[in-house]
């Protein structure tokens, strides 16, 4: 494990030791854990951003006709 410092209002430290005990756990523990959690989110939303931007277009036309305009598709 690896020990860091950080910086917090008294406020929020007040609110952090509160969450903390309310989970029968120690600050640094449940900060430990909402990290673990964020960057785990933030790593799948990379890998699930970086899959969709691989992807190739798809033709929806394949018959090469024209698409219907705005006012034809809507009888206006």
């Amino acid at each position: 494990m690896k020990n860091i410092t950080i910086t917090l209002s008294e406020e929020m430290a007040h609110q952090a030791k509160i969450l903390a005990a309310e989970k029968n756990t120690s600050v640094s523990r449940f900060v430990g854990e909402l990290l673990a959690e964020r960057v785990g989110r933030e790593r799948t939303y990379d890998a699930a951003a970086r899959r969709w931007t691989s992807r190739k277009p798809m033709v929806l036309n394949e018959s090469g006709t024209a698409y219907p305009s705005r006012d034809e598709l809507h009888d206006r």
